[in-house]
């Protein structure tokens, strides 16, 4: 198994936005700038990462019946320790992020890796696997952060780009424009994917 074709997977053949559409509770919600887009994607590549090597880990002696509930048990646990890290070291963002940091344990992204990958394969291509599900999440998360500030502020990462003439469209940073952003994204990036396939 080729454990950079992995990550290359899960970042641009099966990226969890662009491709397979999953989590987008967070993407829609917390998206509004490219920092918590970031935030989001880091936390949440920490749980997938670990939750991915321990599920490995225990693949085999969990009883089929009760696999479901384990992972989320193991997943919980993962949030529960990002959390507390975020509330400790980066309160600001913790804020921001609010009530989506807990709700990472139920992130659709987190469990269709445990439930399709993790569960079959061991710790080394699972930590992989992790790494490429996430570091995909966490550009998308980006990407569609950025373009709503930009258009919703007139800045990225708080860098003001397009000056104080700029009249910014705020429907970008409201819920709408969180759509409006991801439709037009998912266009290009599938645009983008069919030309390079033929």
């Amino acid at each position: 198994m080729n454990l950079f074709k992995l990550i290359k997977n899960g970042i641009v053949k099966e990226n969890p936005i662009f491709v397979h559409v999953l989590g987008m509770c967070p993407t829609l919600a917390v998206t509004t700038s490219a920092e918590n887009g970031m935030g989001m994607g880091l936390a949440t590549t920490t749980v997938l990462l670990c939750s991915n090597f321990v599920i490995s880990l225990i693949r085999k002696i969990i009883p089929s019946k009760i696999r479901i509930p384990a992972f989320i048990v193991v997943i919980a646990t993962f949030v529960t320790m990002v959390g507390m890290l975020l509330k400790a070291y980066l309160p600001a963002l913790d804020k921001s992020l609010g009530i989506f940091i807990p709700l990472i344990v139920v992130n659709c992204l987190i469990l269709a890796r445990a439930e399709s990958f993790a569960s079959k394969n061991s710790p080394v291509p699972s930590i992989f696997d992790g790494i490429g599900m996430g570091v995909g999440f966490t550009i998308s998360l980006t990407i569609l952060g950025a373009v709503r500030e930009l258009f919703g502020a007139g800045s990225i990462f708080g860098v003001n780009l397009l000056g104080s003439a700029y009249k910014p469209a705020l429907i970008m940073i409201l819920p709408p424009g969180a759509f409006l952003a991801l439709g037009l994204l998912l266009a290009v990036f599938n645009k983008i994917s069919v030309k390079k396939a033929s």
